[in-house]
């Protein structure tokens, strides 16, 4: 009996989200990011209480560790899509879903429906601790609600693509430990060294790129972008990613 393209897609982000979900390793990731934004967030409070509360707004604050934050979700993209090559799972996913293209694209989407309101509930309850804690001594708590909002939900999306692109890298090297020593690599050293150098273009790479999504850009930057903008260009390097990860997927053995 044929099934329609519509259940069929149903049924295998059905599937996908099942994986995702009773895989250990996932929500071991999550509990950490959680675990490890509760204590930057206090550590960045307490700085912010002690001398530097006056020439910082609590948003400031609040979003410090989302440079941090990032190899959390660096980490959760490869594991879920890297978990299913390390015992050899994948064999039996491309035997129940020969699809392979709809198979990793539906896995993608799984991935953002997980990662969108874990990530909205992380980065907001930084801010809101350091609210709490320094809503009597911080300046800058003046800003409009819709503000806020908007900063959560950038951060969030910040959040949500470089799972997303990390899951794409994932899929192309198949293999954890080199998946995250290239992502890794690149956020922490790579990146923050070739904005010295290469100032020109540094604004076009992902993780600036998608630093303007929650962080407005202050007036005497040069060459700055908008939310927006810096949504399109991060948005614009997953989607590539993503459809390099499709092509090779679909070519290349399990």
């Amino acid at each position: 009996m044929s099934v329609s393209p519509s259940r069929k897609i149903t049924q295998i982000l059905g599937a996908e989200l099942e994986k995702l979900v009773t895989l250990p390793s996932i929500w071991l990731t999550l509990i950490g990011i959680f675990i490890l934004n509760l204590v930057l967030a206090t550590a960045f409070t307490s700085i912010g209480l002690q001398g530097a509360a006056g020439t910082q707004s609590i948003l400031n604050i609040g979003l410090a560790s989302m440079g941090y934050l990032q190899a959390g979700f660096i980490i959760l993209g490869i594991v879920a899509t890297c978990s299913e090559y390390a015992g050899g799972q994948i064999r039996t996913t491309l035997t129940t879903i020969p699809w392979r293209g709809l198979q990793l694209s539906t896995k993608h989407l799984a991935l953002a429906i997980i990662t969108i309101p874990v990530a909205f509930i992380i980065v907001a309850s930084g801010v809101l601790y350091t609210f709490f804690m320094m809503r009597d001594t911080a300046v800058g708590f003046k800003t409009d609600t819709m503000i806020m909002i908007k900063t959560l939900v950038g951060a969030t999306g910040y959040l949500t693509l470089t799972t997303l692109l990390s899951a794409a890298i994932g899929a192309l090297l198949r293999r954890t430990t080199p998946a995250l020593v290239v992502l890794l690599g690149y956020y922490f050293i790579v990146s923050p060294l070739s904005r010295d150098f290469l100032p020109s273009i540094k604004n076009y790479s992902p993780d600036m790129a998608g630093y303007y999504m929650y962080m407005p850009p202050s007036s005497d930057e040069i060459n700055v972008l908008t939310p927006m903008q810096g949504t399109s260009i991060l948005m614009l390097w997953t989607l590539i990613f993503i459809t390099v990860a499709i092509v090779v997927y679909r070519k290349r053995d399990a």
